[in-house]
This record gives structure tokens, C-alpha cells and sequence, in this order.
């Protein structure tokens, strides 16, 4: 049974049950798609209410109906209408949150904070997740009036992870994504004896959700355009370490490509060989060989370059270094 309850937005405005609220837009919120403003400002709300209120038209900015997409201007005046919420546990709400990701932090000032993402960890909540790496960074710092992904990393794959701590940094980092000035770097193992040095991989891939809610992306020719350079970096005979310089950055892009270029990433058990992941669970590979390791960019307000690195974790470099002993392994280079 839904009992009534209270939820409070950032500013401190009440949303009870038995009336609307008439929040203004400051400037922490400005340029924020609609959707995402409620689902920040409903603290306890399901995502799905949210978007069952934009649909029936209760949320209005400026008296007028907006989809899920709007994105909010500076002093727009939005309605609230009555929430139902199921309040949270008591125990829950009063327990200390242990910092997770204090270590990680590979760089932070006023704008901005970079961490490097253990894997296992999804970057936001949803779909059976109910606290991501963005949730338990508010959880962490609930003094911070700002805090928002810049971008996402799969579940699985590790490596440099950027937050903005500023409206402004943010939308100065998506700019600069736009405008392809930053430059990711990636490494992963895949299956196979990869040959060429260096090779531009350029396929439209094409979204799709399946009967069970899970993303799934193939290579068709209607889908959007991808693109990424590759570089040999070491080959160990049945397997070869690659770094990708991603120019786009589709959904799942390097998992798709390698995979339909017949060199599957070790481990990974959405796109990959599953029969040779289990093996390598056995051979000491008990996670998808996908990294974040670089990423180069200029600081969104100072324009200062940033050199962002995330080392290659402890176990992946354990794993190369058991493929060393394969007699086997030659150098790229």
C-alpha cells in the first residue's frame, strides 16, 4: 500500500501530498533537461512516477505542458503537482554512509571531480541497481549543491570517470565532447591475433531494448554512425592488448566493433566468447578486459589542459603478466 508522504527539493520547497508546488528555476538548474530536474527534486520518487506525471501533463513550466526533454531556462516557473511517495526507512536515512570512492579521486577543484571507477559499479541507479556511483557520491558529499555525470562508463569497465561539481563545467565538458576536443583513451585484451598497427574502424550501430529490458546494440546500416582508431600495443599470440582513441562514443562502441571485427574483449559476456570467458575465469580473467586509462582535456572554466590517467588495475596487469610466460607473446613494436 502507498502511504502519503512529504519530499523536499534542493531549495528547501515542501511537495506534500495534497498540493502542488510553484518552483523557479536558479541557476544551478538552468539548461537541466525537465525530467532529470525531477528526479533529482523528488528525493524517494520512482523514476517511473516522474515520467507517468510529464506524460498526463500534471507538470507544466510557465502554465504550459513539456515533454521529458524540455530543458529548463533560467527563471522558468514549474508546477509540481501532488506527490504520493513511500517514505524511506528511518534506520536507512539516519545510517553512515562509509565513503567508497575517497581513494579513486584522481583529480578535483572547485569545477570538477575525476575518480577511477573500480568495475563492478554502475554509474547510476536503475535496473535492479539501487545506488550507483553518482547516488553515492551525493550520498558521500551532502554539502555539494552540484554534482552530476559527465559521461558513463559500463558496469564493467573501469577507469577515468568525470563529474561536474559546476552547471557550468558541465555543460563546458559536453561542448568539448561535442566538438570531439577531448581525447579517451582505452585499452582492452581481445581474442585473436590482431595484425595492423593501426586501423580505423568506422560502423553504424543501432540501439535496441529486448523483451527483458536489456540494451542490446548490433551493427546495422541505419544506426548511427561510430568511429574509433585502434593501436596495437602488445600481442600474446592468442590474444592482443589494443588501445582505442575513441572519435564518437555510441553505446557499448568498442564491445560492438571488436566483436563484429571477429576479436571479442576477453571477458565480456554481453558481446564476447562465452565459452572462452569461462575459461579464462579459470585462468585468473574474472572480469571484462575494458579500461578508461587516459583522458586528455581542457578544464572547462580555466581552459588549463588536463591529463586525466587512470592506471591499469592490479588484476588486469596480472593477467598480462601470466600471458607473458606464453612462449607465444611478441612484442608490437
Amino acid at each position: 500500500m502507498t502511504n502519503l508522504s512529504k519530499a523536499s527539493n534542493a531549495n528547501g520547497t515542501t511537495i506534500g501530498p495534497n498540493s502542488a508546488a510553484m518552483l523557479t528555476v536558479d541557476e544551478g538548474s538552468a539548461g537541466q533537461r525537465i525530467d532529470n530536474f525531477l528526479t533529482k527534486t523528488l528525493k524517494g520518487v520512482p523514476k517511473s512516477h516522474v515520467y507517468r506525471i510529464l506524460r498526463s501533463g500534471e507538470v507544466r513550466v510557465n502554465s504550459k505542458r513539456i515533454d521529458a526533454t524540455y530543458r529548463l531556462q533560467l527563471g522558468d516557473l514549474v508546477r509540481v503537482p501532488p506527490i504520493r511517495v513511500q517514505p524511506q526507512p528511518v534506520a536507512e536515512e539516519t545510517r553512515p554512509v562509509a565513503a567508497r570512492f575517497e581513494e579513486a579521486v584522481i583529480f578535483e577543484d572547485e569545477a570538477m571531480l575525476v575518480i577511477d571507477k573500480p568495475a563492478g559499479f554502475a554509474v547510476h541507479g536503475g535496473s535492479g541497481v539501487s545506488r550507483g556511483v553518482i547516488e553515492q557520491l551525493r550520498l558521500e558529499r551532502p554539502h555539494a549543491k552540484f554534482l552530476e555525470l559527465v559521461h558513463r562508463l559500463d558496469r564493467e569497465t573501469s577507469g577515468v570517470l568525470m563529474v561536474a561539481k559546476k552547471r557550468s563545467a558541465l555543460v563546458g565538458l559536453h561542448e568539448a565532447m561535442r566538438a570531439n576536443h577531448m581525447d579517451k583513451r582505452y585499452l582492452m585484451l581481445v581474442s585473436g591475433d590482431w595484425k595492423e598497427k593501426k586501423k580505423r574502424v568506422v560502423l553504424a550501430l543501432q540501439k535496441h531494448v529486448t523483451a527483458n529490458g536489456e540494451r542490446k546494440v548490433t551493427v546495422e546500416e541505419e544506426g548511427q554512425n561510430s568511429e574509433t582508431i585502434f593501436h596495437l600495443k602488445k600481442s600474446y599470440g592468442e590474444f592482443t592488448l589494443l588501445e582505442a582513441q575513441l572519435i564518437t562514443g555510441r553505446t557499448h562502441q568498442l564491445r560492438v566493433q571488436l566483436a563484429h571485427l571477429g576479436f571479442p574483449i576477453a571477458g565480456d559476456d554481453k558481446y564476447g566468447d562465452f565459452a572462452l570467458n569461462k575459461a579464462l575465469q579459470k585462468r585468473g580473467l574474472k572480469r571484462m578486459f575494458l579500461h578508461s586509462a587516459e583522458t586528455g582535456i581542457r578544464h572547462p572554466l580555466s581552459g588549463d589542459k588536463l591529463k586525466l590517467i587512470a592506471p591499469l588495475p592490479a588484476a588486469l596487469q596480472a593477467f598480462l603478466t601470466s600471458l607473458e610466460k606464453s612462449p607465444s607473446t611478441k612484442n608490437s613494436e
